[in-house]
């Protein structure tokens, strides 16, 4: 049975294997060991704590076999971005230029620097191995997220972020970066990629332009890539619009790959999820159930049956949850 989990300490050698099979773009896995060792230290402490508000936590989770314990994937929730370290986007709106002299009337687009999603929370490094894919795993792990979400809504902020990754060659190198961030930065795109993951983003602010960038004036390359998502997270993007996230013309500032965003409170899986109470039965229901609490977080896919205020379930399923009858679900089921 695939399990979705809070990160344990002794999950650093499979952490350190996702990250380096996700390769180049991927921004929120893009970071030495250290670094992800470090995540693991502050996720065990975010779900251990008894927070009530936004505090800048990161719930790492881990996708798991429960059979052989491997970890086949993994995702995280941030709690809040933007007020301590700055979360840039470049925010595209349109001029209207006009000249009754010239007789010219028209729009024109352009990309400015913003951090306008401060205190909101961020769903991301989704990324599920090539040994679970095609297995429901990538689906499963999405939709965990809102579970958590759902299980205490104070800890997170109005709206829910995700950044998709945007159109990268296959050389690693990208054409919205080579023609706009580049000549800023001074860097490779790996290089700012890597420094934005394990900083806190003061470089981006002391370099980028402070005046707005007319889309008009950047090369096809470039403009053509805009808001488009890296083919390898189609599906992801899929799954955000089913879940309720639009885009609104916020890109990447290094790939210029969306940002998309939904109130947290209508993320559909959290929309949709119910509380029941425990009980051992056969399921006639495939549904994702998951533990409603922070510090023994799990997740599963498993049938249930729901009936009397009770989610009826397998001793399997329960072990799985490590819970027993009569402690308290949460369960999201496909809608009619």
């Amino acid at each position: 049975m695939l399990r979705v989990r809070a990160a344990r300490r002794d999950d650093i050698d499979a952490f350190v294997a996702l990250s380096e099979a996700a390769g180049t773009g991927f921004t929120s896995l893009a970071v030495t060991p250290d670094i992800l060792a470090e995540r693991l230290e502050k996720s065990l402490t975010a779900f251990a704590s008894n927070a009530g508000a936004p505090t800048e936590v990161t719930y790492q989770m881990m996708l798991e076999d429960t059979e052989s314990g491997k970890v086949l994937g993994c995702s995280a929730v941030k709690d809040a971005v933007g007020i301590s370290k700055p979360y840039y986007d470049f925010k595209i709106i349109t001029l209207a230029q006009s000249s009754a002299e010239a007789d010219r009337r028209f729009d024109m687009d352009v990309m400015i620097l913003v951090n306008d999603f401060a205190g909101c929370s961020e769903v991301g490094t989704l990324f599920v191995n090539d040994a679970a894919r095609g297995s429901g795993a990538g689906r499963l792990v999405a939709q965990t997220r809102y579970l958590l979400i759902a299980a205490d809504y104070d800890r997170f902020g109005p709206h829910v972020l995700a950044e998709l990754r945007g159109v990268v060659r296959e050389d690693g190198s990208s054409p919205f970066f080579d023609h706009v961030s580049r000549p800023f930065f001074r860097m490779t795109f790996d290089e700012a990629d890597r420094l934005s993951a394990a900083s806190d983003n003061q470089f981006i602010l002391d370099l980028m332009p402070k005046h707005p960038i007319y889309l008009d004036l950047l090369p096809p390359a470039a403009r053509e890539v805009i808001g488009l998502t890296h083919e390898q997270g189609i599906g992801a993007r899929r799954l955000l619009e089913w879940e309720g996230f639009t885009y609104n013309r916020y890109i990447d500032i290094f790939d210029g790959g969306p940002l998309m965003s939904v109130p947290t409170r209508q993320a559909r899986t959290a929309r949709e999820s119910e509380v029941f109470e425990v009980a051992t039965g056969s399921g006639e229901t495939e549904a994702i159930v998951s533990s409603d609490n922070f510090s023994n977080f799990r997740s599963i896919r498993t049938p249930v049956t729901l009936k009397d205020g009770k989610a009826m379930m397998t001793a399997e399923a329960q072990a799985a949850l490590e819970m027993g009858e009569g402690e308290t679900v949460r369960v999201w089921r496909p809608q009619s």
